[in-house]
């Protein structure tokens, strides 16, 4: 890492704010753009509002794999519009167009700019889009990429689906079967989960963390968890660290079992699909049996984990964990030898590993296309500073390439459990965490099953939070899926959705 104009951090580690560099906004864009063609991952890219100023404050956060080191910067905007860092850096469009929609900021030279999550301004009279004051955000046909010619048509789903689904629109260009173009609107929730964490952290805190993303409580539990113990200066126990990798590696392999399944399902293929369903049940089981919550709610709590396993539930735990393996790896080897499945599976949906990077993917979406990025290795914290799952990987990016990425790391989570279980650390299971630092900023990377979870709080004088920062792994990927569907056939739509399955509501903060 180039440490010219970067503060240099780690995760888990609390800076002062005042400790943090801040450039003019020339320096700020060339940094970004410089570190990011270097291949530096953009963690976060977020807008604040200091108490007491009328200015938008950006930040970013820039990872470097290969040092585990973190750079952080900032810059002062003196008016409301900038120069847009798109045109140079994809990764950060979808950043940038959710500063414009939160603080009236525009950027100029965005090649797409409009609203993410369609709510106004948080700063009164200030708006990217030239609305007045209270005026709605009304999105209508023009408000969508078109592409125009003889024969070319259009196909509108959503954002109401059948099923059971959360809501979000997605429109086809095509030219007869052949999928030109897609674009994905979400934004149909309007949650508020980070600004409800202004003032925090208090009791609820931790219980909207669990609810980011429902399937993936654990996941960003531990990240808040990991954000709140830099600032007040403590490290769980031991044991407690080595009880949170094993509920989060249940969390991974529950969800990419069910995967696993619905993709068969997709495809037809019943018998792996009705297997998966029911062995999904029994790693959500697993946690229960640790917690009493099949998705881990009330498990991880800042300071350690609220519930210890004695040596009878550690030896049930196994007794299960090995017999759910075996079920799982008679099901999905069935997925393997089916010819007819992987004719739909191979060359469906492709991801080229230059488009990944330039994209930021993250997680098995990423792996599937070579990229070996995993926030475990790469920013390892708790249980896994001492102990790794090895990194799962693929190289071709299509549908195949993130099934069986998810079935290698089925594998090796799987292992990763046996083994800290039969190696439990003595101990207590929870420290004190203590007040928060005031005037601090920490950041926290934790791999979730869909991959890298970004969380950063910036305290204010009295140690609460003034700004708290989600990005949760779906909000890199969903423009991945977008890019899959060129020159696919739109039937082969919900098998690509399906073998990225992202996150709604994790994108709807």
């Amino acid at each position: 890492m180039n440490t010219s104009g970067l503060t240099l951090t780690r995760a888990g580690q609390a800076i002062p704010r005042g400790s943090i560099a801040a450039l003019p906004f020339a320096d700020f864009r060339r940094v970004v753009i410089d570190q990011a063609r270097e291949g530096l991952a953009v963690a976060a890219l977020f807008g604040d509002v200091p108490a007491g100023s009328e200015r938008v404050d950006l930040y970013v956060v820039l990872a470097d794999r290969e040092s585990s080191r973190l750079g952080v910067g900032k810059t002062t905007l003196e008016l409301d519009a900038f120069a847009s860092l798109t045109p140079d850096c994809a990764r950060v469009h979808l950043f940038e167009r959710e500063i414009a929609e939160q603080y009236g900021v525009r950027p100029e030279g965005h090649p797409w700019l409009k609203p993410v999550r369609f709510h106004g301004s948080y700063r009164s009279g200030h708006d990217a889009w030239g609305r007045g004051p209270g005026e709605p955000i009304v999105v209508g046909v023009t408000d969508f990429f078109r592409v125009e010619g003889e024969e070319i048509h259009e196909v509108a789903v959503g954002p109401v689906h059948a099923g059971v689904i959360e809501p979000g629109h997605f429109r086809f260009q095509c030219h007869g079967e052949q999928v030109f173009h897609l674009e994905i609107s979400l934004g149909y929730q309007h949650r508020g989960i980070e600004r409800s964490l202004v003032g925090g952290p208090d009791k609820k805190t931790a219980h909207l963390m669990e609810v980011v993303a429902g399937d993936t409580s654990i996941g960003h539990a531990t990240a808040y968890c990991r954000v709140v113990e830099a600032l007040a200066g403590r490290q769980p126990p031991i044991r407690a660290d080595a009880l949170r990798a094993i509920a989060l590696e249940l969390e991974r392999l529950a969800n990419h079992t069910g995967d696993l399944g619905a993709l068969a399902g997709d495809v037809g293929f019943l018998p792996t699909a009705s297997y998966c369903g029911r062995l999904r049940g029994d790693f959500l089981n697993l946690t229960a049996l640790i917690c009493g919550s099949r998705f881990g709610r009330g498990m991880v709590r800042p300071g350690g984990v609220r519930f210890d396993v004695e040596p009878s539930r550690v030896e049930e735990c196994s007794k299960r964990l090995k017999k759910a393996l075996r079920d799982v790896t008679t099901a999905v080897d069935l997925l393997w030898n089916s010819s007819s499945v992987q004719a739909r599976f191979e060359g469906t949906g492709t991801v080229s590993l230059e488009v990944a990077t330039d994209l930021g993917l993250v997680g098995p979406a990423a792996r599937a296309c070579g990229l070996e990025c995993d926030s475990r290795r790469d920013f390892p914290s708790g249980i896994y500073r001492f102990a790794q799952a090895p990194i799962s990987s693929w190289n071709t990016g299509d549908v195949f390439a993130r099934a069986y990425v998810r079935w290698l790391e089925i594998e090796r989570s799987a292992a990763f459990i046996m083994d800290q279980l039969q190696s439990l650390p003595d101990g207590p299971i929870e420290a004190p965490a203590g007040a928060l630092r005031p005037d601090h900023l920490a950041i926290s990377l934790v791999e979730g099953w869909r991959g890298e979870i970004c969380h950063v709080a910036l305290t204010d004088h009295a140690g609460r939070f003034a700004r708290y920062k989600i990005v949760d792994p779906s909000f890199h990927n969903w423009m991945g899926l977008a890019m899959a569907l060129r020159d696919e056939q739109i039937s082969d739509f919900p098998l690509c959705n399906k073998s990225f399955n992202l996150s709604y509501c994790g994108h709807d903060l």
